[in-house]
């Protein structure tokens, strides 16, 4: 089976080919960092625009490395949320134009799913396992009994992990986007500097909470502006940041293997792509008798490989009708899960 994935929910625009749900012959992810690198973060309008402009680039190039035509592809899969609405909604139609005009089957899929199955297009990880989705928009724990059997065990209840990585780099003035500057800043730093707050929240509770989290950082930026407070640097700030974000993240997962009697965890998402978080995941994960998978770097951010495989095990059994998904309509708040 030819899988053609697309992928626009934010600010990148993805096309991918996968064949049998395992052999990727092509994924193409055109980024929109040079553009929203001024904000410091991402403008939903410019992002739907570059994607308008990218899209039939990106899929034509896509299948160009790929060898193969539209009239070989057996199924199309889209992202329909969640994400930013102008963004979905220039991949699922144009989604929906292809297989319109090509009378190809045509299935819509969870961004969230996707992430969570982005592993898959590496290796086959054995039922069930928990799966923490870590995201600019996202950071959520899941039980995963198997292909489209999620049971959400906690989520953020304010800012995501990753947006916060963003808005600590404009605090400080790094760049976007904000996790990779982070990372390579915390390197130089001291996390012991200073200790910033760890939310767990009431006992027992999976959720996640970065928002005072956010708050400390911007207090402590402010005092050492007035000269009050700890003589810190930009790279012990990013530092401690790190540490506090690992902690949380960290421990929750473990948490939830515990209460699942599960010890098998699958860490994905955007902030999976960091290194201190791999690290730590691994280390201490070990120590508590788990094992532990990431997927590889370039399947960690958004992109349509792993569009393309949630959409290759959501059909394996039987193809959807050609035509029967036309009606399909993006959702920003998209849910994933019981």
């Amino acid at each position: 089976m030819l899988v053609l994935g697309i992928e626009t929910s934010c600010d990148e625009t993805a096309a991918a080919i996968l064949k049998d749900g395992s052999r990727l012959l092509s994924s193409i992810i055109s980024d929109q960092t040079i553009i929203h690198s001024k904000y410091g973060g991402v403008v939903p309008e410019l992002a739907g625009r570059s994607h308008v402009e990218s899209i039939h680039q990106v899929i034509e190039k896509a299948l160009n490395e790929a060898k193969v035509t539209l009239k070989q592809i057996d199924l199309i899969a889209v992202t329909k949320g969640p994400g930013l609405i102008a963004s979905l909604l220039v991949g699922l139609n144009t989604a929906k134009a292809l297989a319109y005009a090509l009378n190809k089957p045509l299935i819509g899929v969870n961004h969230l799913e996707g992430h969570l199955l982005a592993v898959f297009l590496q290796e086959t990880i054995e039922f069930p396992f928990i799966a923490l989705t870590v995201s600019g928009g996202h950071t959520e724990l899941y039980r995963v009994d198997g292909f489209g059997m999620y049971k959400k065990l906690g989520r953020t209840r304010d800012d995501a992990a990753g947006e916060s990585f963003d808005k600590v780099a404009k605090m400080l003035k790094l760049g976007y986007p904000g996790g990779p500057v982070i990372e390579k800043m915390a390197r130089l730093g001291n996390p012991s500097a200073h200790r910033f707050p760890r939310s767990f929240l009431e006992k027992g509770s999976l959720d996640f909470s970065f928002s005072g989290l956010k708050t400390s950082v911007r207090n402590v930026i402010a005092k050492r502006e007035r000269g009050k407070g700890p003589d810190l640097s930009d790279a012990d700030i990013s530092a401690g940041f790190q540490e506090a974000v690992v902690d949380v993240l960290t421990a929750k997962l473990i948490m939830a293997c515990e209460q699942e009697g599960l010890d098998r965890v699958v860490v994905t998402g955007g902030v999976a792509a960091n290194g201190a978080l791999r690290e730590r995941v691994v280390s201490e994960g070990g120590e508590n008798g788990l094992k532990a998978w990431f997927p590889k770097p370039v399947f960690c951010t958004d992109n349509a490989a792993m569009i393309a495989c949630a959409g290759y095990h959501k059909c394996l059994d039987k193809l959807p009708v050609s035509g029967n998904a036309l009606d399909l309509d993006a959702s920003a708040t998209l849910k994933l899960g019981l």
